[in-house]
């Protein structure tokens, strides 16, 4: 159980959010793409960024393009796959990561090795995530063939555990890294940056947070972390984003 405080309601200020998608805005599912996001999250997120004047940026696993369509029309600052890619404006262009060609390979081995019609294996170009939310009991030997596939990479990649699976990466994918980025070009420059992220992924931009005087909160927290405050679920959330940003409450959740 974590000994973290709950967080606090932010006060009126020049803030810089930073936002997780899938534990924090969205309830996991079993595959990545059955999630849904309803049009009340995407109007809260919306009259945020409008409050915050545009200061307001997704920092996620998922790609720029994945991202774009899950909150369609609502488009926001992102920087997905960890920060290999980005866009610092919402009309502005896409920095895109390239696919090499080892990753590719090693996702089809890892595939066949994990054969059970359950395991989704996800390729975002050259990030490698093994979900196994659906057969929670392979957690343990995707984990093993992803350290095991590290030794037969160029160096440079990591992998990086989950709640829920497990990611290979190139060392350069760092949320605390895109976090930092963001913060040295306006509108975030000279504000005060918040994070909301629930996983091991998002422990680097917890320190980066930190590190510049900001505001760190991981929801449903496990075990130790470098986040500074707590909240316990999607929900709970949801209702401090409205609560800290002056927003209507959200009264339904519609599936779109």
């Amino acid at each position: 159980m974590t000994s973290l405080p709950v967080a606090p309601v932010l006060p009126e200020g020049q803030w810089a959010l930073f936002l997780d998608i899938d534990g924090t805005l969205l309830e996991h599912a079993a595959h990545p793409d059955a999630v849904s996001v309803s049009d009340e999250l995407r109007t809260l997120l919306g009259a945020i960024d409008e409050r915050l004047d545009g200061a307001v940026a997704f920092i996620t696993g998922r790609s720029v393009e994945v991202a774009d369509r899950l909150f369609h029309p609502l488009k926001l600052r992102v920087a997905g796959l960890y920060g290999l890619e980005h866009r610092l404006t919402p009309d502005g262009p896409v920095v895109a990561a390239d696919a090499p060609a080892d990753i590719a390979a090693l996702a089809d081995a890892i595939e066949a090795e994990l054969d059970d019609g359950l395991v989704h294996i996800e390729r975002k170009g050259p990030i490698l995530a093994i979900h196994t939310r659906a057969t929670p009991h392979l957690l343990a030997r995707a984990t093993h063939l992803v350290e095991q596939a590290l030794t037969q990479l160029p160096k440079g990649y990591r992998v990086i555990p989950g709640n829920a699976g497990v990611e290979l990466m190139p060392l350069e994918a760092a949320k605390g890294a895109a976090v930092r980025r963001f913060m040295a070009i306006p509108p975030f420059t000279g504000r005060r940056p918040v994070f909301l992220g629930d996983d091991t992924a998002d422990e680097n931009a917890f320190e980066a947070i930190n590190e510049a005087g900001g505001i760190s909160i991981r929801v449903k927290p496990r075990g130790p972390s470098a986040a500074q405050y707590r909240l316990d679920d999607v929900t709970t959330a949801t209702g401090w984003l409205q609560a800290s940003f002056k927003t209507p409450p959200v009264l339904e959740r519609k599936v779109s």
